[in-house]
């Protein structure tokens, strides 16, 4: 066991954090997390669900009467820098001399392909008129300039400090779609978007995990577009935000698994990924909670289409909360007959997807009581990220899991097999029932599996560190809730990755 210095105590204590946690961590280093055992994909009809018309419309209908009863919030996750969304533009900044080099020559090189994208669309992007300004105020004579220094210093003001800083800023407070009068960011068209189906008694109640360097920016940004988007949708919008907590920090490592001390002989903690933020869903008082990452989003006409998806997940997790409720209270007697017990054991392997349902009263209970979680899945078309799979745990628990590619060993050539068979992907979008039968909140914190986070390489101070990632906040952290996978349109899933996803359909006002 690691016998930690008064100092290095110190910093661990005031991180938030205790010795026994870190010394959990540094084990976790020595003997690596072990890969996630899938058994097979998940598919249609075999853990995934396909709902007929008849039975969309019924849980439309069902989330329709009963929401107005309900608390209900729109989960956001929002931190983090837009820097990947721009890789390519930065790569031509680092590679082009405007002064030597020949754009034409420089756009015939394979790696420059999203860059000819780019120039191509560049009048469909929503941002393009605030950046001719920004030229202007910073270049007046750029366009006596060659074509090389043009292109140049355009993709240079789009990202740098001194133009609008696209490179730094959140994806949230980038412009996102262009409308025949105005501009809107992901912020804004989130916003807008919860009005078509989490809106109760017209109020909206949404909740934004930031970097604490950009709340400032997301406060401006609602002030800017609150009264527009409140007369427009005749809901009162409620924002709350929280940021991910230093406690949830991890240590880092050497590559031999020693304490990384750095330059100034201090540990070195680490953000430890969306997974830690469980602890802000955690703290979020709701009957409902969607959750949908903040760069998925649609151009206004698409929105009461999108929102149909929406209703039918909620719908689902309110069909299902009735009958646990009912059988969690059947459950509560003092006396409960054999056929009811069997009645409750066909629907765990019916509806619940529990393989091997157990068969003693209390096991029932323990299973059933739960936070639940619906999960809309899309077909897979080769989108990199997790997917559904029927998963066995260490105590030969088979359940319905969604597992990311780093989770898999690869190297098994039967596990790379599964994982190809897979034929559906994880949009994150998903609708969580965090109370139980009482009313009473579920602790999430006591649903996360520990082991299934991922070590990752990194560097720090021109050092290389190791790094631990915590379960993610959709896969391990939510590991032990009971779990539904619904097919869902590939329409309902626009995620922005690149600024090029920008030129798809679902982004443009056409």
């Amino acid at each position: 066991m690691k016998k930690f210095t008064k100092k290095e105590i110190q910093q661990i204590q005031a991180h938030g954090l205790t010795v026994s946690q870190i010394e959990r961590q540094l084990q976790l280093f020595e003997e690596g997390i072990p890969f996630t055992n899938i058994i097979t994909a998940a598919t249609q009809n075999n853990g995934i669900e396909v709902l007929n018309t008849f039975e969309k419309e019924k849980l439309i209908a069902l989330y329709e009467k009963e929401k107005e009863t309900l608390a209900i919030v729109k989960f956001v996750p929002a931190s983090g820098a837009a820097t990947r969304m721009f890789q390519s533009l930065h790569l031509f900044l680092e590679e082009f001399n405007p002064e030597e080099d020949s754009l034409n020559t420089y756009l015939k090189i394979p790696t420059s392909e999203d860059l000819k994208t780019f120039i191509k669309g560049l009048s469909h992007f929503p941002f393009l008129k605030i950046l001719r300004k920004k030229i202007q105020q910073l270049y007046p004579d750029y366009k006596f300039y060659t074509k090389e220094k043009r292109t140049y210093l355009l993709i240079k003001t789009l990202l740098e400090k001194d133009g609008l800083n696209y490179s730094n800023l959140p994806k949230g407070l980038l412009y996102f779609h262009k409308y025949a009068k105005n501009i809107a960011t992901a912020f804004e068209e989130q916003l807008l978007e919860s009005a078509y189906y989490a809106s109760v008694k017209n109020q909206c109640f949404l909740h934004f995990t930031f970097s604490k360097n950009h709340v400032e920016g997301f406060k401006k940004e609602f002030d800017r577009v609150q009264n527009k988007l409140e007369r427009k949708t005749k809901c009162k919008f409620h924002i709350s935000y929280s940021f991910q907590k230093e406690a949830t920090d991890t240590i880092s490592v050497t590559p031999k698994n020693a304490l990384f001390k750095d330059q100034d002989n201090n540990l070195h903690f680490r953000p430890s990924g969306h997974g830690a933020l469980i602890e802000n869903l955690n703290e979020i008082d709701a009957d409902i909670i969607f959750i949908k990452n903040i760069d998925n989003v649609v151009v206004e006409s698409a929105m009461e289409n999108l929102a149909k998806y929406k209703k039918i997940l909620a719908g689902k997790l309110l069909q299902l909360q009735h009958k646990i409720f009912k059988y969690l209270r059947l459950l509560d007697k003092p006396q409960i007959s054999q056929e009811i017990l069997k009645e409750i054991k066909g629907f765990l392997m019916a509806e619940l997807n529990i393989k091997n349902p157990p068969s003693l009263k209390e096991e029932i209970n323990h299973v059933l009581n739960k936070p639940i979680r619906i999960c809309g899945m899309v077909k897979n078309t080769g989108d990199p990220g997790g997917g559904p799979f029927w998963v066995k745990d260490t105590k030969e628990n088979i359940t319905l899991q969604i597992v990311e590619m780093s989770q898999i060993d690869t190297s098994n050539e039967h596990q790379k097999n599964l994982l190809q068979e897979a034929t559906h992907f994880n949009p994150v979008d998903l609708v969580c029932g965090v109370r139980n039968y009482k009313g009473e909140k579920f602790d999430l914190k006591m649903y996360v599996n520990p082991n299934s986070g991922f070590i990752s390489t990194k560097s720090f101070q021109g050092k290389p560190i190791k790094a631990l990632e915590l379960p993610g906040l959709w896969n391990g952290a939510m590991a032990g809730w009971n779990t539904i996978f619904v097919e869902v349109p590939l329409h309902t899933f626009n995620p922005v990755k690149t600024v090029n996803d920008l030129l798809k359909e679902s982004h443009q006002n056409i």
